[in-house]
Formats: structure tokens, C-alpha cells, sequence
């Protein structure tokens, strides 16, 4: 059977496959996504096995212990780094006596279910206007691109301190952060779909399928969305780090979640009074919180650049020059 003459020619070092496959091939032979991917796991792991270790431990995180909470050393309990032991792991927490260690796996499921969830709202609630901005008409984007620029000049931090701390505390704090950073944070996500739709919409293969007779959010579901997934996941590594630390933010300052619900932000911040005489408290969740936004922040480049083949491709060259010296 003879080649087609007309065939495209494989790109130099990857097969003439799929898109999907290709993407795929590039993160499992890239360094930085599989080392970040391998630390991303073993903390989603560790947080979902957060009940089975905390009973394999004998303790729990909510749980306060009186009798470890021992002032007499200097407000340290059981002395250096929190009494570490065979009933305590990583030592207790000051003024509480909670186990250190069961609460760092606990706070680390808060911590991935708010930066994750806010991240979900963010990119759906940022590709629906972005979509609507670029396909719509000139008053449809005009007025949402408007509001788009309010949401993007009002201060985030403090727009979000202040909606959490009105909320009745009874309400499921994780829930609250999700939504509140979500439906604060979608302009970014807006604005690439709207600049990468516009640039779609002008191209062939979407004006055939409106000439087919495919109507506007028809064509955006069956041609424009599976153009826009590259930049969408990009942006949705980037943006899950951030949220992560929004989280820790607010927790830091007490509008976060509700003690005792366990979080790195608030660990941090009732550790401040203990770090001079033990700064473990400090260390071990914010080495935590370090690790998790830089694994997340290395994958989302490694994504990028998986799914950006002029960038795979000055990366190979790069690499082969590096080898003929």
C-alpha cells in the first residue's frame, strides 16, 4: 500500500498520532510533571487516608486534650518539637493538646477541596461569559466586559475577608470559601476565552459549521470548547495554587475555616505565639503549604508546555544541542 504523497509529515521525534496521545507522551517523559505529579499524589493520598491513619495513630484532630496541654515548660507541651512519640507522631499542638500530625493530613484535605472547588467555579463561571462576550453582539460584550473590569479592579482579599466574616459561622466554612473565592475570581478565565474566541470565531472550520446551520452555542459546544481546553487547563493549574493560598490566607486571619476544623492557614497563625520555643509548629505546615502550590505551579507549566507544541519543540531542540557539546 503506497503513502499518500499528500500526507502530512510527522512532527521531528513524535509520531503521527493523536493530539491527545502526543499531549500525554510529553508529560510522562517530562522531569518536572512527573516529580510534581508523584508529590501531588502522595499528598492526595495521605489526605484521603487522613481517618485510617488518625485511627491507626489512635488519635483525632478535633479532640481536646487537657491533660497534654502542659504550660509548666514554657506553654511547650511534653517540651521540643511538641512532644513527638509513639502516641504522637509529629507532637501535639500547643493550648490544645490535637495531635500535629493527624491535623496537617486533615488540613491538607481542606486546603486541596478549596482550591480545587474555587478553580471549578472560576472556570465554569469565566468560559460561560467568556463565550457569551465573543460570540454575543457588541452590547453583549460591551456590558460584560464591563463587569468584567469591576470585578477585576475591586480588591479581592479584602472583598472576600469581608463577605466571609459576615456569614453566620454556622455555615460549612469550605463550602463558603469555594464560593466566595469562585465567584470572585472568574475574570481571568473570562478574558482568555473571550480574546481566544474572537480569534476562533473568524476561522473556517467555525464559519462551515455555522453555514451548516449550527447555531451559536451549538457551534461553541461542538467546535469552539475543544479548541479552548488548552489555555482553560492551563490556566486552571495556575489557578489552583493561588486558590490554595487565598485559603490559607483567610484562615490565617480567622475569617477562614472555624477551629477546630483543621487548616495549614490556621495552624499558622496559632503558632505564631509558639515558634520562638518550638518552630515545628511553623515549619511543618507552612513546608506544606510550600510544597503543594509548587508541585501544583511546576505541573501547570509542564502542562503548558505539553500542550504548546512550538514550546515542545524549542525545548527538544534545546536539548539536543546541549547533547552535541
Amino acid at each position: 500500500m503506497t503513502v499518500p504523497t499528500d500526507a502530512p509529515a510527522p512532527v521531528a521525534g513524535i509520531p503521527a498520532t493523536g493530539a491527545a496521545r502526543q499531549v500525554w507522551r510529553r508529560l510522562r517523559t517530562s522531569p518536572a510533571a512527573l516529580v510534581s505529579s508523584a508529590v501531588l499524589l502522595l499528598l492526595v493520598l495521605l489526605a484521603l487516608a487522613a481517618p485510617l491513619l488518625a485511627a491507626l495513630e489512635g488519635q483525632d484532630a478535633y479532640a481536646y486534650h487537657d491533660d497534654l496541654v502542659d504550660s509548666a515548660r514554657g506553654g511547650v507541651p511534653y517540651g521540643s518539637f511538641g512532644g513527638a512519640s509513639a502516641d504522637h507522631w509529629l507532637g501535639v499542638e500547643p493550648g490544645t493538646g490535637r495531635d500535629l500530625f493527624v491535623r496537617l493530613l486533615y488540613g491538607a484535605r481542606v486546603s486541596l477541596l478549596v482550591g480545587i472547588g474555587a478553580t471549578a467555579v472560576q472556570i465554569l463561571i469565566g468560559v460561560l461569559v467568556g463565550l457569551a462576550a465573543g460570540l454575543g453582539n457588541r452590547w453583549v460584550d460591551t456590558v460584560l466586559g464591563r463587569a468584567t473590569d469591576v470585578l477585576v479592579a475591586l480588591p479581592m482579599l479584602v472583598l472576600a475577608i469581608s463577605l466571609t466574616a459576615v456569614v453566620p459561622r454556622d455555615f460549612p466554612r469550605p463550602l463558603l470559601l469555594i464560593l466566595v473565592v469562585g465567584l470572585l475570581g472568574w475574570a481571568g478565565t473570562s478574558r482568555i476565552v473571550r480574546a481566544q474566541t474572537l480569534t476562533l470565531k473568524s476561522l473556517d472550520f467555525v464559519a462551515a459549521s455555522r453555514l451548516a446551520g449550527s447555531g451559536r452555542w451549538r457551534t461553541a459546544r461542538r467546535e469552539l470548547l475543544p479548541a479552548l481546553a488548552a489555555p482553560v487547563i492551563t490556566y486552571a493549574a495556575i489557578l489552583v495554587p493561588a486558590n490554595i493560598v487565598v485559603e490559607a490566607s483567610l484562615s490565617f486571619l480567622g475569617v477562614g475555616v472555624t477551629p477546630p476544623t483543621p487548616s495549614w492557614g490556621q495552624m499558622l497563625s496559632t503558632a505564631q505565639t509558639w515558634f520562638r520555643a518550638d518552630p515545628a509548629y511553623v515549619l511543618l505546615p507552612a513546608g506544606l503549604l510550600f510544597a503543594t502550590v509548587l508541585a501544583f505551579t511546576v505541573l501547570g507549566d509542564a502542562v503548558r508546555t505539553a500542550l504548546d507544541p512550538r514550546e515542545a519543540s524549542r525545548l527538544r531542540v534545546g536539548t539536543r544541542k546541549e547533547s552535541s557539546r
